[in-house]
């Protein structure tokens, strides 16, 4: 035991990945619904594992949250820099008061109770149970001015503090929206969101596979005369629209199959290879034929894909020209299934303009699909993976902005690296979502630099302040618990009935915006489990990005504070 020990004090880059180990395992269970989560089995067990004295480099730490806070920035850029704009600045503004509400709560407590600005940043961090909040103050606790030990000393005792809040600001949020906030309400939540799903026209099933495919294929044998006699282009041409969109993609002629550009006409008993809806694809066997079974006819290679128009010959098409023109030179077997612009989907209609750097969604043949790639631009590919050099170059300028210190009154202000770090991703996040010809992170890959980024921090910062877990838990515990309650609860009161009678936002939305506000992924899967509905996620996205921003920035803004 004592060589195990000496190992990791030699070697703590082992005791931080047997951390993480530990809090991946214990993160993912469930005890009924409800679960720690990583982050903070992650810290428990790095408190604990340092009690053996083992020291982490801070370099290595800063590494480790620098990725996280551009990661995240990356993930909600798209949502939060439009949000900015007039349709979105209501749950801007709701979510500000919320974080601001937490800020106050959290400043009061640690007033009365005289609690130093470790100890009020960690309480903070864990009941709004934001970890970026946390890692903001951990990390700046420098900027105080004390000397270091007593920085060492303050920086030990945030993630105390986070420990002891999290449990109950994670349980006690998802309580509150769930079971509690539409009692206050006096509403039906499961009638509230099926009343707000019929009045928008949403589809319940929105965002899950379904059986039904927008774009099949089936094969059938011509022999109806309005068929035969035709090339596919001019089957196609003159007929695919008015089946309601159901085009030739393939021929059999006997042993031969044909590509639908053939300009052979189509015989009596050919078998037909058809693509379309299943509408279309109804009407289409009541004008060709019936339906066969040829697996080989229709085994040919198509593409989901998303096209960037930058093709300035395209600009100012619509849909529909565009598909007399550019997709009818190949009998047209792609489909435009939607279009987005700017980030945002737009209906896909015949009379859709097509502007530079929207982004088309099509299917259809692979060959012709690239084909039309070469006609309107850049290809969008899944890709696994990321543009490290865009990262890169993205923290180092967030990084320097962040170093740049202005003086007011006498005393110098910066946002400091990380908080740098933090906006760069925004801001990349962003340009990304408008030029998607560049800058590429894919899910796999953001989830690592957010989980490990993170998580790895958090690892590397309870093996550091574990020494003094012991001391901190016998002298702050049960009074710090209960301040994390007031912490937690009193913005989720406020978050209420400021969404309802002042920003007056529909209850099922409200009661997302609310668990977004407080930056809460469980509250959000616990509303949505007792609603059995997607709607409150409609609340949740812009009031979750925004604050998981400003609490981040108030890491700097409470220690200061509280100093």
């Amino acid at each position: 035991m004592h060589e195990f020990v000496a190992i990791l004090q030699h070697h703590p880059e082992f005791a931080l990945f047997l951390a993480l180990a530990i809090g991946f395992w214990f993160g993912g269970l469930k005890f009924g619904s409800f679960s720690l989560g990583s982050v903070t089995s992650t810290l428990i067990a790095a408190l604990l594992i340092g009690q053996l004295h083992i020291t982490v480099a801070p370099v290595l730490q800063d590494t480790f949250f620098t990725m996280f806070l551009f990661a995240i920035g990356y993930s909600v850029g798209p949502q939060f820099i439009p949000a900015l704009k007039k349709d979105g600045l209501p749950q801007v503004a709701y979510a500000v008061i919320v974080a601001a509400t937490g800020l106050a709560t959290t400043y009061a407590a640690a007033k009365i109770l005289g609690y130093n600005p470790g100890l009020a940043a960690g309480l903070l961090a864990g009941g709004m149970t934001n970890s970026g909040t946390l890692g903001v103050a951990v990390a700046n606790v420098h900027q105080l001015g004390l000397n270091p030990t007593e920085t060492a000393a303050i920086a030990s005792i945030i993630p105390i503090g986070y420990a002891v809040t999290y449990p109950f600001g994670t349980a006690g949020a998802a309580w509150f929206v769930s079971s509690l906030a539409p009692k206050l309400l006096g509403i039906d939540l499961k009638k509230a969101c099926k009343e707000y799903e019929a009045a928008a026209g949403l589809d319940p099933h929105s965002g899950q596979e379904m059986a039904n495919f927008p774009v099949m294929a089936r094969a059938f044998r011509a022999e109806h005369k309005d068929v035969v006699g035709h090339t596919p282009r001019e089957f196609n041409t003159t007929f695919g629209d008015s089946l309601g969109g159901a085009f030739i993609t393939r021929v059999r002629e006997g042993a031969a199959i044909l590509e639908a550009n053939t300009d052979t006409t189509i015989e009596s008993g050919a078998t037909l290879a058809i693509a379309g809806s299943p509408t279309a694809l109804f009407h289409a066997e009541q004008m060709i034929g019936p339906e066969v079974d040829d697996a080989e006819l229709l085994a040919y290679p198509a593409e989901k894909l998303d096209i960037v128009v930058t093709n300035k010959a395209v600009v100012n098409k619509t849909i529909q020209a565009l598909e007399n023109d550019e997709l009818s030179s190949y009998g047209r077997p792609v489909f435009v299934l939607g279009a987005k612009r700017a980030g945002h989907s737009v209906p896909v209609t015949p009379g859709l303009v097509i502007q530079h750097r929207d982004v088309l969604t099509v299917r259809g043949v692979r060959a012709h699909v690239e084909n039309l790639v070469k006609i309107l631009g850049t290809a969008d590919r899944p890709t696994t993976k990321s543009d490290i050099a865009f990262m890169g170059v993205g923290i180092v300028i967030g990084s320097l902005i962040g170093t740049l210190t202005v003086t007011v009154a006498g005393v110098p202000l910066s946002l400091s690296p990380f908080v740098g770090s933090l906006l760069a991703g925004l801001i990349f996040g962003y340009v990304r979502s408008i030029y998607r010809t560049f800058g590429a992170i894919p899910g796999a890959g953001l989830w690592v630099f957010n989980n490990i980024g993170l998580n790895g921090f958090i690892a590397a910062v309870g093996l550091n302040a574990g020494p003094g877990l012991v001391s901190g838990l016998s002298q702050y515990g049960i009074g710090l618990f209960i301040a994390g309650i007031f912490v937690s609860m009193i913005p989720l009161f406020v978050a209420l009935y400021v969404g309802k009678y002042i920003f007056k936002f529909h209850p099922a939305i409200l009661l997302g915006a609310c668990a977004g506000a407080r930056t809460c992924t469980a509250a959000l899967g616990a509303v949505q489990e007792a609603s059995e509905s997607t709607v409150p996620t409609l609340g949740y996205t812009i009031p979750y990005a925004v604050g998981r921003i400003i609490l981040a920035i108030f890491g700097i803004v409470v220690l200061l504070l509280v100093k």
